[in-house]
């Protein structure tokens, strides 16, 4: 009976207790506000706990008797329930004494309290920032790029002018002198152009020919890679010129036999290495002009000094010492067959092919800073080659000297035959082993036994009269020495 009516009071206590939170609320608002807040009641509990706790561990003597008689009788006094509910709520409502919490705020804090960390701000990262800053890899990219276009687009037709320029100045001096000015080879006939073959951004070829005396000739522009920008800033560090070279093809019998070169020595010794003919018929180091009035900058290289002397005439001299800053090198042979041949290339086992050749190396001034009128003062140079291609023809070697160059070329040649010797023999022990393989594999694929046994008869044969044969000629050579 008493666990009944315990039950009963307990019950009747919570509904009173909802009834009494709920006639708080005046308003919707303040239900609303109730409603969204639903936890609340409990945070006020754990607060309501945490503020008892020091009323429970500091008593005094009385209370420490009503502790020691509810604790005796806490089974018996279950039913008491609603009166120590009623006794707290109104001790709660009861002011504070403050005689009785003396020297509470001395002790420590026995329950943790709630802390609250500072609101830190953190600063977002730069490259996680909408601003310019963060794209500073991509603006330099494509101002690279834009700069590059741009200087490509200005260097390659700054080259273009510079080449309809020199074109449109040389061009009333070749027509008079070559029958054929500007042929590209497109059209099974020759046919005149009448215009620069562009071989790529910084490159030009002319073909001329229908000349006596030449085969043809070969007109190349080789302007500085303008287009480039990395050969635009190369050049800052270090200035280089445009060029024009020259190269005239001679009929056989319009040049006689020698080899001879003038030129800065810069570029002499330069050919003297890379170049055949020179390395080979001119073993002397480059020697002054100076016995023939030519400034201190240019040197000659000759096979002989007959060359050099008829070479050398007052027309000639005068082109060398007046334009002698555009001048790199002058070059006349009759063996000419272009550069050496690189060591891993390999030793040819004949002698190369050589064409009767003058070739021309000529600086256009400026330094790179070339200007339209640069290319109009290369025309003096072009009238030095055709007096040069005339020179060469009219030009012949005295008895003496032809028996000199038929002999330095003969020298040239037995030795070229020593080194090749053998490779030579090597390349013949090889085609032989090849010969005889061949002819195994023949016998060994045939299926006849009987053909089988003439065919390597016949190989038994022709290696006995081999034998044979070389037992004679010993025989004959013991005879003569005897």
């Amino acid at each position: 009976m008493p666990k009944i009516f315990a039950f009963f009071a307990i019950s009747f206590l919570l509904w009173g207790f909802s009834v009494a939170k709920f006639d708080e609320f005046d308003t919707g608002d303040d239900m609303a506000e109730y409603d969204d807040n639903d936890f609340a009641e409990f945070e006020d509990v754990i607060d309501d706990v945490v503020t008892e706790t020091p009323e429970r561990v500091i008593t005094t003597e009385e209370d420490e008797e009503e502790a020691t008689v509810e604790v005796e009788d806490q089974d018996e006094n279950q039913e008491d329930f609603e009166d120590a509910d009623i006794q707290d709520d109104d001790a709660e409502s009861e002011p504070y004494d403050d005689e009785e919490f003396e020297g509470y705020d001395d002790k420590p804090d026995t329950m943790p309290s709630k802390s609250k960390d500072p609101i830190t701000i953190v600063d977002v990262p730069a490259h996680l920032q909408n601003s310019w800053e963060s794209y500073y890899m991509e603006i330099l990219m494509v101002t690279g790029l834009l700069a590059y276009i741009m200087n490509y687009i200005i260097g390659k037709n700054k080259n273009s002018r510079l080449a309809q320029t020199w074109f449109n100045t040389h061009r009333e001096l070749l027509e008079s002198n070559f029958a054929l000015v500007g042929d590209d080879g497109t059209s099974k006939e020759p046919m005149s152009t009448g215009k620069l073959n562009q071989e790529n951004e910084h490159i030009y070829n002319l073909w001329c020919s229908g000349r006596v005396c030449c085969e043809g000739m070969l007109i190349q522009l080789k302007f500085l890679k303008r287009q480039d920008l990395l050969n635009v800033l190369a050049r800052m560090m270090r200035p280089t010129s445009d060029q024009v070279q020259i190269k005239v093809t001679m009929n056989e019998e319009d040049m006689d036999t020698y080899v001879f070169a003038v030129g800065t020595r810069k570029a002499l010794g330069r050919l003297q290495k890379e170049m055949q003919d020179l390395s080979e018929f001119c073993n002397d180091k480059p020697k002054s002009g100076a016995k023939y009035g030519l400034p201190e900058s240019l040197a000659i290289l000759s096979e002989m000094g007959e060359v050099t002397d008829g070479i050398m005439d007052t027309k000639m001299v005068h082109f060398l010492t007046h334009y002698a800053d555009k001048i790199e090198s002058i070059h006349f042979s009759d063996q000419f067959s272009g550069p050496k041949l690189m060591q891993e290339e390999g030793q040819p086992l004949k002698l190369p092919e050589t064409k009767r050749t003058l070739l021309f190396t000529f600086n256009v001034p400026g330094t790179g800073n070339t200007s339209p009128k640069d290319m109009e003062a290369l025309l003096p140079l072009m009238n030095m080659v055709i007096y040069s291609i005339d020179k060469a023809k009219k030009f012949r070697l005295n008895r003496e000297g032809k028996q000199k160059a038929d002999k330095n070329r003969a020298r040239v040649e037995e030795n070229f035959l020593k080194l090749t010797h053998v490779q030579r023999q090597e390349a013949a022990q090889s085609r032989r082993e090849e010969k005889k393989r061949a002819e195994k594999e023949r016998i060994m694929n045939e299926e006849d036994p009987d053909k089988q046994r003439k065919l390597e008869e016949a190989v038994l044969r022709r290696e006995q009269k081999k034998l044979e044969k070389k037992q004679m000629k010993m025989k004959q050579i013991k005879v003569k020495a005897m």
